[in-house]
């Protein structure tokens, strides 16, 4: 205790001696247990410090009576002193013995004390019932938590603050305002690498509500998976781009390729634009007074453009109307129901109106309740489902016809051109996409006849199907009623699915055939204009012909023109012209030849191979190479040529674009329509 400063040794000599009854070090441990049996922190994470307050001057206090409590609070805060100090004597020399000393407060000095001595502590009561409300003060310097030993009215505890404790705090990425932290995909529970199948958790609303649920469609069509479909709908209502999402939002789409998600892009707008008109057309029909309750849930099963016409053609403006829709007009509907649902209450002869067209007799009668049944057959999406779903099963076949008209009065150029689909038939499943748009393009000219073929087998199996099954009466049907249901499912099928089936195949192989067709010119043109340059080398460009001669173009290794010639190969003066050829070689230190596959192209190669063979040019050593020429002879007199090339011969200006095409073929073939390259699947 000698070590101890003079002013703290007198501070806690005055303190002990004002209380009788001071324990020994025996019952000093067990006081201090009770206090913090008293009181319980109010929570466990850690708070910020308090800072420390400013001095100011206060008047002396004047010496009072005090009371129990107060001589209490006194009698602990010294008791806890006096350990500090007495722990820090028993303390070894080789320990540190400084203690921090905070600034002092009133009349006492505040000992903050060191994480050490709570190690050994722990409280025993932290689960109790609190019952006062008090603050935990924390210090925290260099990781170290540091309680301060105050003297207000309210004693400081000693329960220890872990410093795991504070570790346990949720991090703020995990916090979620009201919406899903969509650019924070990459946390704690959702690492990178793993795929998130829940984005928004919710279901996605559309702007125009449907029958069907787009997520699933949009699956079926597109061979997604649906979480993926549902997350890539979401992004793209964000207005997230393909390469955005393609690049950095991977554990989202299943690491899809670009391709994938323009393709599920476009048939998201497709389904749209089938929600969008369909909604359009239900406006309409409500403002004509036209829309039933049947009509409204065929409009909302509408998948496609197709079905949609399907079921809305007789309601348009100018319509004569179907014969359903006549029937309907007439009274018949009820009857129609009637043989479905209680056909035993049913009695035709009461429908009979001989002064009234299309009921003056049972058969005209008869014909009118078949017209509305097949009607309801042909707009019913179960049966439209099973229909589909057997021709998947079967073999169906699209068929080609030369036209009776055509070969009548037709030109017989155009008509050779199609030769090959003058009796043609292919399974649907594995016709060409090429195939698919020449037997189109004779169609548009009248030159072909096309249908698609669905066997017998597919019809019987539907109608039996329908009579049996899905439309099957609730009870015993009069032979005559059956003859009648038998006759509207053969109806529905010869004169409103068939044709709806052929419209749909036939628009789903030209949509095919029309995106592989764009797909096949993308990657054919990727290669033309990725073709490896020639550089540093001066060419010389050939755009051979017979009648008007080969035209010559020479250019620098920087493109620039150098020289321009016509000479005449093919007409007698080769061995002439040869000397001509030479010494422009020559002259401008030209090697390579690069010669155009138009006309005469085989007779202009020939005739530099045997110069080359001959050593003719030596003491050149001349290669040649044969490039393609398409879109050349239109490039030499379209403006873009006129405007790089204006004292030129449009004639020239294709040697030129020639030998360009071999010296920088990505910088040459951009000035060129695509439509002219000639990489396409027709041109």
């Amino acid at each position: 205790m000698s070590s101890l400063p003079r002013k703290v040794k007198s501070e806690t000599k005055a303190l002990t001696s004002e209380d009788d009854e001071l324990p020994s070090f025996l019952n000093l441990s067990s006081e201090s247990e009770e206090e913090e049996e008293e009181w319980e922190p109010k929570s466990k994470i850690a708070k910020r410090p308090r800072l420390p307050k400013k001095d100011e001057a206060k008047p002396k206090k004047v010496a009072t009576p005090r009371s129990a409590v107060a001589r209490k609070k006194v009698k602990k805060v010294a008791i806890k002193e006096e350990m500090l100090m007495l722990n820090m004597v028993s303390m070894p020399f080789w320990q540190d013995l400084s203690v921090p000393v905070a600034p002092a407060e009133g009349n006492r000095m505040q000992l903050l004390k060191p994480k050490e001595e709570d190690v050994g502590t722990k409280p025993k009561t932290l689960n109790q019932k609190q019952e006062a409300p008090k603050k935990l003060q924390v210090n925290s310097f260099q990781g170290k938590n540091v309680r301060s030993l105050e003297s207000d009215e309210k004693p400081s505890t000693s329960v220890p603050v872990m410093g795991n404790q504070v570790k346990h705090e949720k991090s703020e990425e995990d916090f979620a305002f009201d919406e899903p932290p969509f650019k924070k995909i990459k946390s704690t529970t959702c690492p990178e690498g793993k795929p998130v199948k829940n984005l928004g958790g919710n279901k996605i609303k559309e702007e125009f509500e449907m029958n069907w649920d787009i997520v699933q469609v949009l699956s079926e069509i597109t061979n997604v998976e649906p979480w993926v479909c549902s997350n890539l709908i979401r992004l793209f209502q964000e207005e997230n781009t393909i390469p955005f999402i393609a690049r950095y939002r991977k554990e989202l789409i299943s690491n899809l390729e670009a391709d994938a998600l323009r393709e599920v892009q476009q048939t998201l707008e497709e389904l749209r634009t089938v929600a969008k008109k369909t909604h359009t057309m239900i406006q309409k029909l409500k403002k004509e007074g036209k829309l039933s309750g049947c009509l409204l849930t065929a409009l909302l099963n509408c998948r496609t453009l197709e079905e949609l016409d399907h079921v809305s053609a007789p309601y348009k403006t100018g319509s004569k109307g179907t014969k359903a829709q006549r029937a309907k007009q007439l009274g018949l509907e009820p009857a129609a129901l009637s043989l479905l649902q209680n056909p035993m209450e049913l009695n035709l002869f009461s429908y009979i109106k001989p002064n009234t067209k299309g009921l003056s007799n049972i058969r005209e009668v008869e014909a009118g309740v078949q017209h509305i049944l097949a009607d309801i057959f042909a707009k019913d999406k179960d049966t439209l489902d099973f229909i589909r779903k057997l021709c998947q099963q079967r073999y169906i076949c699209i068929q080609s016809a030369l036209a009776k008209v055509s070969s009548k009065s037709g030109n017989e150029k155009d008509i050779d051109k199609f030769q090959l689909y003058h009796e043609f038939s292919c399974n649907i499943k594995n016709i060409q996409h090429h195939q698919i748009l020449a037997i189109n393009r004779g169609e548009n000219l009248k030159i072909l006849t096309v249908k698609v073929n669905i066997p017998d087998g597919v019809k019987n199996e539907f109608c039996w199907w329908c009579v049996n099954e899905r439309w099957r009466p609730k009870q015993f049907l009069k032979p005559e009623l059956m003859k009648i249901l038998r006759n509207s499912v053969e109806d529905a099928y010869k004169r409103l699915i068939y044709p709806l089936l052929c419209r749909e195949f036939r628009s789903k192989l030209t949509s095919d055939a029309e995106k592989e067709s764009v797909m096949m010119f993308g990657r054919n043109l990727r290669q033309l204009l990725l073709t490896s340059p020639v550089r540093g080398r001066t060419l010389m460009g050939v755009d051979p012909g017979y009648k008007h001669g080969c035209k010559l173009a020479i250019i620098s290794p920087t493109s620039q023109i150098l020289h321009t010639d016509v000479v005449y190969l093919h007409s007698g003066q080769g061995f002439r012209e040869a000397e001509k050829i030479k010494r422009l070689l020559l002259q401008f230190n030209c090697s390579t030849v690069v010669i155009g596959n138009g006309t005469a192209c085989r007779e202009t190669e020939a005739y530099f191979a045997d110069l080359i063979m001959k050593k003719y040019f030596a003491p050149l050593d001349v290669v040649y190479c044969i490039v393609n020429e398409a879109g050349a002879s239109i490039y030499s007199v379209s403006p873009e040529a006129c405007k790089e090339m204006p004292e030129l011969d449009p004639n020239l200006r294709s040697a030129v674009s020639i030998a360009r095409r071999v010296q920088d073929p990505l910088a040459e073939l951009v000035k060129i329509e695509p439509k002219h390259i000639g990489v396409g699947m027709y041109q």
